[in-house]
């Protein structure tokens, strides 16, 4: 009886979640659960996933540090380290889109952009530390809770969930390829007048076959 009402349970969990565990992405004007805020590890059955990662409170910390770098240093390391190919990204001023391909089987991705955002975390704090951004680092500072604190936590970085949905067809790959590459100039957002102009993105590799200096980018040949 209880194997039978538990699957039942875990649906009514994700169907009348409290509304602050649904975030809405303000730039695609979708809803979704944070998988990490439901305790889920990420189903890797698919090899693709489209990844989104996000500043605390959405502070443009990757442009106030000059942090990009930071970034392009973990993608080099997840490749090396774990066989993960990036097939597209964007790095924004306050947050990342990536598409990633994982090849090895067990990988945990929670696990790979967990520790991806902490060595980021820290690294940026260094960055703000040097600049001397004291009232920014405060409020970073003041933005851990009480259990953070007690963890060893010192600033909030990064919203403490990560956005992952599995590609499950070429189409869905198009969409998310376009929506990433489209990033800088949509919205708020007026970073370039030509998605290709954007250094820390994959557009002008797909649109102009030029390779990117930072990042191997592998070639989704799907890609219209």
């Amino acid at each position: 009886m209880i194997r039978i009402l538990k699957p039942i349970f875990l649906a009514l969990i994700i169907f009348f979640v409290p509304s602050g565990s649904l975030v809405e992405d303000p730039e695609e004007h979708e809803y979704y659960i944070y998988s990490m805020a439901i305790r889920m590890r990420h189903d890797t059955t698919y090899s693709t996933w489209f990844i989104t990662f996000t500043c605390y409170n959405w502070i443009p910390l990757f442009e106030i540090t000059s942090g990009y770098g930071l970034v392009y240093n973990w993608l080099k390391l997840i490749s090396s380290k774990y066989q993960i190919k990036t097939l597209a990204f964007v790095i924004m001023p306050n947050h990342v889109h990536l598409l990633l391909q994982l090849e090895k089987e067990g990988i945990n991705l929670n696990t790979v952009i967990s520790n991806g955002k902490r060595f980021m975390a820290y690294a940026l704090i260094q960055k703000l530390q040097a600049l001397k951004h004291d009232e920014l680092l405060m409020k970073l500072s003041e933005a851990c809770s009480v259990i953070e604190k007690s963890k060893g936590q010192k600033h909030k970085v990064f919203e403490p969930s990560f956005d992952a949905k599995p590609i499950y067809s070429d189409k869905f790959l198009n969409q998310k390829l376009d929506y990433i590459h489209r990033n800088p100039i949509s919205g708020k957002w007026n970073l370039c007048s030509n998605i290709t102009d954007y250094y820390h993105s994959s557009a002008a590799f797909y649109e102009l076959s030029s390779v990117h200096n930072e990042v191997d980018i592998v070639n989704n040949s799907q890609y219209r």
